[in-house]
């Protein structure tokens, strides 16, 4: 029987949260969408933004982009607007508002070099942070790829296809809302099987109750430090293995 390949494929977020990071520890293949045009409105996308806690809530933490071209480019042409001082102010909201979690101190220097990270565009910025992090976590981060380096084309769930295909996948792990936009029936048309994620969001000590999923992973890092047990694997996944 041959081995199966897992393929997943999402944009690439700005500080993700550990649904992200547990995708990336289930796949084979990683592949980051940096191919597709940037969403219109920032109410449509983490790319540029992720929730934290801030004064005891989920709030939005921002990176302003170049939105005048952000509407029209792919993700990976879209730059950061660094005529805001939005690196420090952030640094500052991170340190203030975390800094007596238990691990703050083994975290907050990681955090402060990743905002300081010296990239111009959005998608680059963000690919090396996440793979800092992954690195964090004890992920591989070898498997990691971009779309805009394979040569592929398509629309929606034809495009999902055809990236995983062209890595050599066999199997393709579709995200939890999947189900808004995915044509399941294409997959099998192709060959491809699905291996949908059922991320189960791992609890841990935070400074509010009740807990607050979906946070940036900087949220479980400043409570537990960079070696809990912090992913889980989704058990239908892991026992398709």
């Amino acid at each position: 029987m041959s081995r199966r390949t897992v393929v997943a494929i999402h944009q690439p977020n700005f500080l993700p949260w550990l649904g992200f990071f547990d995708k990336l520890g289930q796949a084979d293949v990683f592949v980051l969408l940096d191919s597709v045009q940037f969403p219109r409105t920032s109410k449509r996308t983490w790319i540029n933004r992720v929730k934290l806690l801030v004064g005891g809530a989920a709030r939005w933490a921002t990176v302003p982009i170049v939105r005048s071209e952000g509407s029209a480019l792919a993700i990976r042409d879209v730059r950061i607007d660094d005529s805001q001082p939005w690196r420090a102010k952030l640094a500052r909201t991170i340190e203030l508002n975390y800094r007596r979690a238990p691990a703050f101190e083994a975290v907050f220097g990681l955090v402060s070099e990743l905002l300081e990270t010296d990239d111009e565009r959005i998608a680059a910025f963000n690919e090396r942070n996440l793979r800092r992090l992954a690195d964090a976590l004890g992920l591989d981060t070898g498997k990691i790829v971009r779309s805009s380096d394979l040569d592929v084309e398509g629309q929606s769930t034809e495009l999902l296809i055809e990236l995983t295909l062209a890595v050599g996948g066999t199997a393709y792990l579709p995200g939890g809302d999947a189900y808004r936009y995915q044509q399941d029936e294409k997959f099998a048309a192709r060959g491809i099987e699905l291996l949908p994620q059922a991320f189960v969001h791992p609890t841990y000590p935070q400074a509010v109750e009740p807990f607050v999923p979906g946070l940036s992973a900087i949220d479980a890092l400043m409570s537990c430090g960079f070696a809990p047990p912090l992913r889980r694997r989704s058990r239908a996944a892991a026992a398709s293995r």
